[in-house]
C-alpha cells in the first residue's frame, strides 16, 4: 500500500483534500446553535453566527494545523531528527514567555504587537536549542528530543514563575493549552500570515530538502546553508508565535504529521510539503470537532484532545518503526 501511495502521490493528495473539505462542512454545523440550511434560510441571526464564529473557527483550525505541520517538517529537516517539533523543543514555550512579558510591560498591546514579541522570543529560543542540539552526538538521535523536552520545560518553568509573580497564571494557561472556542471574526486573521509562510516554505522546498542532507553536502551542492537556516528558523518562529497568540499551544501536530507523510511519500519536500499541510489541517480540525462532540454542548480544548490523539499516533509510529527495523 505504501509503495502504491509513493507511485501515486496525487491520489493521496486528492483524497486528503476531499477529507478536509468534508471536515470543514462538518465543523460549520457542529455547535450549540443550529446553523443548518433551513435555519440559515429562516433566521438572519444564524447566518450571523456562521459568519462571526463557525467559519472563522474552521479557518483558524485549518490554518493553524497546516502551519504547525510545516513548522515541524522544517524543524526536522534542520535538525535532521524525526523526533522534534516546535512544541517539544522550546519554541512554543519561548513564544509563551514573550507574550507574557509584553503583557506585563504593555497591557494594552494589540495582537500584532504581541505576535512580534512572541516571534522574537520564539526565534531566540529556537536558535539556542539548535546551537546546543548540533553539539550532541549524531549517533544518539534520541538525545535531541530529550534535550528539547528539558529545554522547553525550563523555559516553561520560567514563564510559570513570572506569571505567578505577576498574578497572570490564568492568562498563561490560555496560551499553554490550545483552544478554538474564543476564535471570532477579527481575532484570527493574523493566522493568514502562517499561510503565507507555508507558501514561502514551498517555494524553497528544493533547497530545504538539500539542506536536510547536512551543512557540508549542502554547501558542496551550491546551497547557502546559513541563509537557508535563517529562513527556516524565521518560518518556524513566526508560525509558532502566531499560533500561540491566537490559539495557544497545540502539541504533536508538527511531530506526527511529517513522520506519517514521510513514511507514505518519502522525503522530497517539494512533493510532501503540501500534503503535510493538508494532513496537519485534517488532524487539527478533526480533533477540534471531536472536542466539541465528546461533551456536547460543552467543549474540550483542542490541545487536550490533540495530546491524547497525538500521543497514540506517535506511539504507533514508534512501534511501526521498530518493527520495520
Amino acid at each position: 500500500m505504501m509503495a502504491s501511495v509513493q507511485r501515486h502521490p496525487k491520489r493521496l493528495s486528492g483524497l486528503a483534500g476531499l477529507l478536509l473539505a468534508f471536515l470543514c462542512i462538518v465543523s460549520l454545523g457542529v455547535g450549540a446553535g443550529d446553523v443548518s440550511l433551513g435555519a440559515l434560510w429562516t433566521s438572519s441571526d444564524k447566518a450571523e453566527l456562521l459568519g462571526i464564529s463557525r467559519l472563522p473557527r474552521t479557518l483558524a483550525a485549518v490554518l493553524a494545523g497546516a502551519g504547525l505541520a510545516i513548522a515541524g517538517l522544517i524543524m526536522q529537516a534542520i535538525t535532521r531528527n524525526r523526533f522534534v517539533e516546535p512544541a517539544t523543543a522550546g519554541t512554543a514555550q519561548s513564544a509563551e514567555l514573550g507574550i507574557l512579558l509584553v503583557t506585563i510591560l504593555w497591557p494594552a498591546a494589540t495582537l500584532g504587537i504581541k505576535t512580534v514579541f512572541a516571534s522574537i522570543a520564539a526565534l531566540a529560543g529556537t536558535s539556542l536549542f539548535l546551537m546546543t542540539a548540533h553539539r550532541l552526538p549524531p549517533t544518539q538521535p534520541y538525545l535531541v528530543p530529550l534535550f528539547g523536552l528539558i529545554f522547553g520545560g525550563v523555559i516553561g518553568a520560567a514563564a510559570t514563575f513570572v506569571a505567578w509573580q505577576a498574578d497572570l497564571l490564568q492568562y498563561l494557561s490560555v496560551w499553554s493549552n490550545g483552544d478554538f472556542s474564543g476564535v471570532l471574526r477579527g481575532r484570527y486573521e493574523i493566522l493568514w500570515l502562517g499561510a503565507l509562510l507555508v507558501a514561502a516554505a514551498w517555494a524553497t522546498a528544493d533547497r530545504l530538502t538539500i539542506m536536510a542532507l547536512g551543512r557540508e553536502t549542502s554547501t558542496g551542492l551550491g546551497i547557502d546553508y546559513q541563509r537557508m537556516l535563517q529562513i527556516g528558523l524565521g518560518i518556524i518562529a513566526i508560525i509558532s508565535a502566531v499560533t500561540v497568540v491566537v490559539i495557544g499551544t497545540i502539541p504533536f501536530v508538527g511531530l506526527v504529521v511529517p513522520n506519517l507523510v514521510s513514511r507514505l511519500m518519502g522525503d522530497n519536500l517539494r512533493i510532501t510539503l503540501p500534503v503535510t499541510a493538508v494532513f496537519g489541517a485534517i488532524l487539527t480540525l478533526g480533533c477540534d470537532i471531536a472536542g466539541r462532540i465528546i461533551r456536547f454542548p460543552y467543549e474540550i480544548p483542542v490541545g487536550t484532545v490533540m495530546g491524547v490523539v497525538g500521543a497514540i499516533l506517535f506511539l504507533l509510529l514508534l512501534l511501526r518503526r521498530r518493527s520495520d527495523a
